[in-house]
């Protein structure tokens, strides 16, 4: 499952991690948010102990969706030793995300 985190705890969860981590940028009333939620947490069961997934609320904790020019929802963005190494905009196929995953491991 994915673990939902704050703006504090995102420097340690995420960029003081060697871990690869995706991280979802999503609000709740957004429908598209909602389509993709059961996808990503599906792929969080998946890769449990390979990969780290996180989902930040843009509207709890504002500001962090301007740090990395984040314009559109749901954004998922991938991260390895703190670098941002790839990322997603909006709805995309699970095959998709799988493959990102995949090359990001690798």
């Amino acid at each position: 499952m994915s673990e939902t985190i704050t703006k504090t705890s995102f420097q340690k969860e995420v960029m003081e991690s060697g871990n690869l981590s995706l991280v979802q940028f999503r609000t709740e009333w957004s429908g598209s948010c909602q389509i993709i939620e059961p996808v990503f947490e599906d792929l969080a069961r998946a890769y449990a102990g390979i990969a780290q997934f996180f989902s930040i609320d843009v509207e709890q904790e504002h500001g962090i969706e301007k740090e990395f020019g984040i314009l559109e929802l749901p954004t998922i963005l991938f991260f390895r030793y703190g670098e941002l190494i790839d990322h997603t905009i909006g709805l995309i196929p699970k095959h998709t995300l799988i493959s990102k995953i995949e090359n990001a491991l690798h």
